[in-house]
């Protein structure tokens, strides 16, 4: 059995009551949590601590942890670079809980499993029956060489498409009021971070279970 969750956001209350509402068996089952756990909502460095400390307890190896593109412009604002574009996305937020509203914001320094968190965040993960992505594949091209910038970032081309990707792809990243099902696919963002819901799906059961703050 696998439990994925959609984007989080920072919006740690819903996690929290998910997981409860959920209450998966880390021991025997698996839980992939689709990427975006930061930006925009208010508690972005205490999401990854719930994560960390989840697999702590659990068998690291039954949680899977995608990486989103709100991520990839942590790590690059991290690194000195697209700054403007990190903090216009709502990485305010993100500094704001890591280094306080008003902290430095330029010593950029995480605790160390946090920083371990982020850079080994996976890009997908597959199974026999389903390929799990943040944003998307682009339609036509072989899983081993989909660009980065397609897993991470693209929407119309991928959501638009009844391309057979030889396995259900679930994903995450474009926000909608309710999950996204079609034959290929399963969208499971449902917009936490903008007053709706965060959403989780059983496979291969299909079952969603969706918590508001």
């Amino acid at each position: 059995m696998i439990y994925a969750i959609g984007d989080i956001h920072g919006c740690l209350s819903h996690l929290e009551h998910l997981l409860e509402l959920v209450n998966p068996d880390l021991d025997r089952h698996q839980l992939i949590f689709m990427g975006d756990y930061i930006d925009r909502g208010p508690h972005s460095a205490q999401v990854v601590d719930l994560i960390i400390n989840l697999k702590k307890r659990y068998n690291p190896e039954n949680i899977i942890c995608l990486m989103g593109n709100h991520e990839r412009m942590f790590l690059d604002y991290l690194d000195g670079k697209d700054e403007m574009l990190f903090l216009m996305n709502g990485g305010v937020t993100t500094t704001a809980s890591y280094w306080g509203e008003h902290g430095d914001r330029l010593n950029r320094r995480l605790p160390s499993e946090h920083w371990d968190f982020y850079n080994t965040l996976k890009l997908y993960y597959e199974t026999d029956d389903y390929i799990f992505v943040h944003a998307g594949l682009r339609p036509g091209l072989p899983l081993e060489v989909q660009q980065e910038e397609d897993l991470l970032w693209i929407r119309k081309e991928f959501i638009s498409s009844d391309y057979d990707f030889g396995r259900r792809v679930i994903f995450g990243h474009t926000p909608m009021r309710s999950p996204l099902i079609r034959a290929n696919k399963i969208g499971i963002d449902t917009g936490a971070v903008y007053g709706n819901k965060l959403t989780c799906v059983i496979l291969p059961e299909e079952k969603f279970y969706a918590v508001s703050a």
